[in-house]
């Protein structure tokens, strides 16, 4: 075995050449070690992992924008034989926005809000050499135009906060390509977006670069985008670069355990919970101050022996693969399992319940919103106009069963569950608990009725108290609605710790001390302390990296077999949804679309928005990639809800009038028992879906 972490299997130049890079911050701590990477001409390089293992400061320092508390120990960063640790600030500028530009995950943040989008994209356009005012007007608006906004002169006049998420990321993209840089950088360009707009997005940025000389850098943590769209991949864990492979091989074949353990955290669409349970990764990342030695994934690894208490080297393992892994040999000949162990856990219903009893009944369920009138309008006494936010939904959740609730943001579905809570009053319609109708108010409603519904919403850090340790915020739903004791509060605090499977001294630790994983685990255990009869989670993993999300969705699993609850999961996720619930609710602007049982959620008939939604997700098999179905626009502005069917401005199937004038009927699959709320009869919408599957699979 020898080792040759530099080895050039390509015929051409890199375009990024990444020698030996060591980073530290302040107190010698080092987040980067000995990081070796080159991205060559038109070659798109996926960088992995999970949060903390470096893969945001290996970008800081590509860029050279680390801060005053980051520095570069080591090593050397080479953009096309310039040596950019040797440019002082003046040249850096001139570097950043015309050989690199960069992509970032948080457009909201990184446009300047007090300036129009035109202007903003000017300032970037304007810098090319011997350009006039006329013409540099001109390019910008013929860039939006290139990245697919609608009016692309309203776009340019409006503030950032006038446009959608998915438009101003689409702007980032205009500004970074403007200047055609050779290096693009994408930091997590998509994963604040829906899973549509995301599609949308990947293409676009797939289609302006193709055929370009340029190389592209993607970090994301999202497995399916880099199958889809990179030619080669490096996974990163503890700062270090564990293995690198061109993206089929590593996907069909990883030779690090660290890789094999990420790929079985994801669910793939049909895996379902009671088919088999995720293997999520056991521990977490280690923090940089406590990097063990040796291998640095030996304490959470499978197939740890003594051999790995040394430091592996980056080993050549051929066909331009390279793992930093004692082991890998035995891995690649099968000698030994890299497989993490199945979790010891229960799963949750199989959905065998009883049609006539129902935990949660909602019936012609509509929300809606008042318009916030002008002085004009007030003083002319112009009528208040409304919102309609949600429209005449009906659903049910059988005992010990879990719905998912899927869509689009700004479909409805956090008004939903905000309305079951008591957080939303209702226009109309009922919301029965057990048969029992609940008060539309939260303050109308008892504390038994407050025990038996919680929610668990998507971001614990603003959820959870900083200010209250874990066994303050945990003791409050046993004192308050349990009627217990101090005494007894504080003993099952330590029962619920070790049922979300955390330590019994984390009760003594503030939100701030824990990982994004743990908070969530503790959001879970304050949630199901009082033992309700129904859980809402809202979108409870969007944000976790995969390994962690595996392990909150085997958790939610067995939680559930214990407690035999109710769920209600919110996502736009459909691969995960499909995993974890008996049944799944697509809702599109406020309207119910499909209504679908576990088995059958991805199998036609579809209807075209869950057609849409289910095209989006990209697969972590790179063989089994398929061309999305792209959503022209937005959702709408539900002040402007269109007639006829809600979903015929973007539907790819619009038969033409019938779909914007009359609005459409349930139809049921007698195939599935699916109920689909479109006007294109079922057998056409299964015979035309299934061969633009077949055609479109790649």
């Amino acid at each position: 075995m020898n080792e040759n972490p530099l080895m050039n299997t390509s015929t051409e130049k890199p375009i990024l050449m990444i020698e030996n890079l060591t980073v530290e911050y302040d107190h010698g701590l080092e987040a980067v070690r000995d990081v070796s990477i080159q991205v060559n001409p038109g070659e798109t390089y996926g960088l992995a992992g999970e949060s903390g293992s470096g893969k945001t400061t290996l970008v800081l320092a590509v860029m050279r924008y680390l801060g005053s508390s980051g520095s570069i120990k080591k090593g050397n960063i080479y953009l096309n034989d310039l040596d950019l640790r040797s440019l002082d600030d003046g040249e850096l500028r001139r570097i950043w926005g015309n050989e690199i530009a960069l992509v970032p995950q948080d457009p909201q943040s990184s446009l300047n809000p007090s300036l129009r989008i035109g202007d903003q994209l000017a300032e970037v356009i304007r810098q090319q050499p011997g350009i006039t005012p006329a013409e540099v007007k001109q390019e910008s608006i013929a860039w939006l135009k290139q990245v697919r906004l609608p009016d692309p002169e309203r776009v340019a006049a409006s503030y950032p906060h006038q446009i959608s998420g998915g438009m101003q990321q689409r702007v980032l993209i205009a500004m970074a390509l403007s200047s055609s840089p050779c290096l693009l950088v994408l930091d997590e360009p998509t994963t604040n977006l829906d899973v549509t707009t995301q599609a949308v997005i990947l293409e676009l940025i797939h289609e302006l670069i193709h055929g370009q000389t340029m190389a592209i850098l993607y970090v994301t943590h999202n497995l399916g985008v880099i199958a889809k769209y990179c030619d080669r991949v490096g996974m990163m864990y503890a700062g270090e670069l564990v293995e690198e492979a061109e993206t089929l091989s590593l996907f069909s074949k990883p030779l690090h355990p660290y890789t094999r353990g990420l790929l079985d955290s994801v669910p793939q669409l049909g895996e379902t919970k009671d088919d088999l349970l995720l293997r999520p990764i056991v521990g977490q990342i280690p923090a940089i101050g406590q990097i063990p030695g040796g291998c640095v994934f030996r304490t959470r690894c499978p197939i740890a022996i003594d051999i790995c208490r040394e430091k592996p080297p980056l080993f050549y393992a051929g066909e331009s693969r390279f793992t930093r892994c004692h082991r890998w040999q035995e891995i690649e000949q099968g000698d030994v399992d890299p497989h993490q162990e199945l979790p010891a856990v229960k799963t949750g219903s199989n959905g065998n319940f009883t049609r006539s009893a129902s935990t949660l009944a909602v019936e012609g369920l509509s929300v809606t919103f008042p318009v916030q009138r002008s002085l004009k309008e007030v003083l002319s006494g112009t009528p208040r106009n409304a919102v309609n936010a949600v429209c005449d939904i009906n659903l049910e959740i059988p005992p010990g069963s879990t719905l998912g609730l899927v869509g689009e943001s700004g479909s409805g579905k956090t008004t939903i569950a905000r309305s079951i809570m008591g957080l939303q009053e209702t226009y109309s319609g009922t919301i029965k608990l057990h048969q029992l109708e609940l008060p539309d108010r939260l303050s109308r409603r008892d504390l038994e009725l407050l025990r038996l519904l919680q929610i668990v919403f998507q971001n614990p850090g603003e959820a959870l108290n900083p200010h209250l340790t874990i066994g303050e915020t945990l003791r409050r739903p046993y004192i308050r609605l349990m009627g217990l004791s101090n005494e007894e509060a504080a003993r099952k605090v330590t029962e619920i710790l070790t049922d979300v499977h955390l330590p019994p001294e984390y009760a003594g630790r503030l939100p701030g001390q824990l990982s994004g994983g743990e908070m969530q685990r503790i959001a879970l255990a304050r949630a199901i302390a009082s033992n309700p009869d129904l859980l809402i989670l809202d979108e409870p993993v969007s944000s976790l990296d995969v390994s962690v999300q595996a392990a909150v969705l085997n958790l939610v699993g067995e939680l559930q077999a214990d407690h035999q609850n109710s769920l209600l999961f919110i996502s736009h996720d459909l691969a995960v949804v499909g995993y974890l619930a008996n049944q799944t609710a697509v809702i599109y602007l406020g309207h119910l679309m499909e209504l679908s049982g576990q088995g059958d959620l991805f199998q036609s008939p579809h209807h075209p928005y869950t057609e849409a939604l289910i095209s989006a997700i990209p697969d972590i098999n790179p063989q089994k990639q398929k061309t999305p179905v792209q959503l022209e626009g937005d959702i709408p502005d539900p002040a402007n809800t269109p007639g006829g069917c809600p979903f015929h401005p973007r539907c790819p199937r619009y038969l033409g009038e019938i779909c914007s004038t009359e609005f459409p009927t349930w139809q049921v699959d007698g195939k599935t028992g699916k109920s689909i709320l479109c006007h294109i009869p079922l057998v056409e919408l299964a015979k035309s879906q299934d061969q633009l599957a077949q055609k479109g699979n790649r």
